[in-house]
């Protein structure tokens, strides 16, 4: 690959238009400092001095495809309380359409409480429900999905699952059904409770242990032949055409009927691997949907992941350094 052909891939993201479906959650961090143990407890006291809210779950896959330049339609359910405003508010200040987020008086937003001091998180706190999503909630749901998908006909939709209850079965079931009908990549990055639920989708992207659980094997040999094997067996119940396994320090795994390969990952300084799935769904995604190029989806996408690594907290992916990074590994 030469760089003008890498530069029209980046450049042609900005022409795309993704629909994220899932899980949304505010990740708070309070940063702080240590001097003490309490009286009260053997537990060190933090004195809060910086107070921050991200996106998070499926809103932080929203802020990745955003930040490499796609417009970006963010639905879920959240909760009528304060949190779910400012994520709203958060993700509008992002630049992402936010007309599909409905709220609920019958659940809270997920919340996640990061307490961090020395560079170190102390504790974390989740204020949440993972209960599936009630039939009043569920079909206005479905139905504005639906009218937004035959309406816009966006070239991408991906579902991020965290087990809170908006992706229920049905959801997943007539929302699939509806992109295949018009022709709409498809790409998930699934959880156990619904893991063999996202039947006929594009790309299929669980990570080792969402495989292990998923498919209850034990999975200890990660060689190309074990995963094309796991790729087999998914294919058997889901008749997907991608399956796309992150494989943490070891890199990525892809796969579909005619080809499979490792691609290592490159040596990095982790601080922090949360969000990275998050990254790599949104990269990968993108740059599938540009290129139907599977090879260059998981080099691609695997760098992004990494990169976001060497950053504490949920943090996306910025364009110009994986651009630059992509340019170093894939141009001759």
């Amino acid at each position: 690959m030469n760089n003008k052909e890498l530069q029209s891939i980046f450049e042609g993201m900005n022409n795309l238009h993704v629909l994220v479906i899932g899980d949304v959650m505010l990740d708070n961090y309070w940063w702080g400092s240590v001097d003490r143990i309490s009286p009260e407890a053997p537990v060190p006291i933090v004195a809060i001095n910086k107070r921050e809210s991200r996106l998070g779950g499926a809103a932080n896959v929203a802020v990745n495809c955003r930040a490499l330049g796609a417009k970006v339609t963010l639905a879920s359910v959240v909760g009528d309380d304060a949190d779910g405003r400012l994520l709203t508010q958060l993700a509008a200040d992002a630049g992402i359409e936010t007309s599909l987020i409905m709220q609920s008086p019958k659940r809270p937003t997920t919340t996640k409480v990061r307490i961090l001091a020395r560079s170190q998180q102390m504790l974390r706190v989740d204020d949440e429900t993972t209960d599936d999503l009630y039939t009043e909630e569920e079909h206005p749901f479905i139905d504005i999905v639906l009218k937004f998908l035959q309406r816009v006909k966006p070239q991408v939709v991906i579902f991020e699952d965290y087990n809170k209850g908006v992706l229920k079965e049905n959801v997943i079931n007539k929302v699939v059904a509806h992109c295949k009908e018009i022709g709409i990549i498809t790409a998930v990055d699934p959880k156990k409770k619904n893991f063999l639920s996202f039947k006929d989708v594009t790309i299929f992207k669980p990570n080792l242990k969402e495989v292990r659980e998923g498919l209850n094997i034990n999975l200890d040999a990660t060689g190309v032949d074990d995963l094309a094997d796991v790729h087999q067996q998914l294919n058997a119940v889901l008749h997907h055409a991608i399956t796309f396994i992150t494989l943490s320090e070891k890199g990525v795994f892809y796969a579909d009927g005619d080809t499979s390969s490792i691609i290592p990952s490159h040596i990095r300084n982790i601080a922090d691997v949360s969000g990275a799935g998050d990254t790599v769904i949104a990269t990968a995604a993108l740059v599938y949907a540009l290129t139907k190029d599977l090879r260059l989806m998981a080099e691609i996408s695997n760098l992004a992941g990494g990169l976001v690594c060497e950053d504490v907290g949920v943090v996306p992916i910025k364009k110009e350094k994986l651009f630059r990074e992509s340019e170093l590994v894939l141009c001759d």
